[in-house]
């Protein structure tokens, strides 16, 4: 619906447009949006997703050793991370179609830029995708429902404080004038996708790196 509006300069698009132009001169601070804004670089956002990657890499391995020396079943521990450390890749490989396609006019700052697609963001897809699923490695293989209070605490925490994140990274591009605010929910829209699209994958072909490494401690 929001790539219909901005492809059919529909209501929701010139809308979109007069609230990007109040927020971007409203009154959060300059350095502050910038600063939130860069969170969505890739410079920034990959190598912690990079981090999160190997210590996942690192407890599947382990887990899955222990899972062989008591004959338990061989899990593809690698198969998680690996996704994991892909997906960021997979965003400019849809944002950038979409962008020419739509050929989306910047924000006024952006005005005279080497490039004229602004929809969707693909800061705001990138530190989605990568704090997303930073998040999700971080809490594979919980149990919801079986899991401590602390734990459920300590998942719920966590989810928030990414989508708190995201929505700094957003705000920040908005602000400084980088980009309307459907960029940004559009790029949220695609981020929902690669994250299932992650979650499938693990779900069908990774099962046992996580899940059954609780039963091999006795837990």
């Amino acid at each position: 619906m929001l790539t219909w509006q901005v492809a059919g300069h529909g209501p929701l698009r010139a809308l979109d447009e007069r609230l990007g132009r109040a927020v971007a001169a409203g009154t959060i601070p300059s350095s502050a949006a910038e600063f939130l804004a860069d969170l969505g670089n890739a410079t920034v956002a990959v190598p912690v997703l990079l981090m999160v990657v190997v210590w996942a890499a690192w407890r599947g391995w382990r887990r899955t050793h222990r899972a062989v020396a008591y004959e338990g079943p061989a899990a593809r521990w690698w198969l998680p991370p690996l996704a994991a450390a892909l997906a960021p890749a997979a965003v400019p490989a849809l944002v950038a179609p979409l962008k020419l396609w739509l050929a989306r006019p910047g924000p006024p700052a952006m005005a005279g830029a080497a490039h004229d697609g602004f929809y969707p963001s693909g800061h705001g897809a990138t530190a989605a995708v990568a704090y997303g699923v930073a998040a999700l490695l971080l809490t594979r293989g919980q149990r919801w429902w079986a899991a401590s209070r602390a734990a459920r605490a300590h998942t719920s925490a966590l989810a928030a404080g990414v989508a708190l994140l995201n929505l700094g990274v957003g705000v920040g591009l908005v602000r400084r004038g980088y980009h309307w605010p459907l960029d940004i929910l559009g790029s949220w829209c695609l981020a929902g996708v690669l994250l299932a699209a992650w979650c499938a994958v693990c779900g069908r072909w990774g099962r046992g790196a996580d899940d059954g490494g609780e039963a091999v401690d006795g837990r």
